[in-house]
């Protein structure tokens, strides 16, 4: 069974490819440091439609 969201794997590939840490993430991303890294590291942290939204904008986005 897999413990993390799709969202969470996406966030950690996007982050080993670019190099960028949860800090300058949420800084796109306009999302708190701690809401950033929560969603990462906890199973059970359900993101909201506009925190999905958010990240995916900032990952699309980012020139790297």
């Amino acid at each position: 069974m897999n413990t993390f969201s799709e969202l969470a794997l996406e966030l950690i590939e996007f982050e080993k490819a670019t190099q960028l840490n949860d800090n300058e993430v949420a800084l796109g991303s306009q999302l708190s440091v701690e809401r950033v890294h929560d969603l990462k590291s906890s199973a059970s942290s359900n993101p909201t439609d506009e925190e999905v939204a958010l990240l995916r904008r900032f990952m699309q986005a980012y020139p790297g």
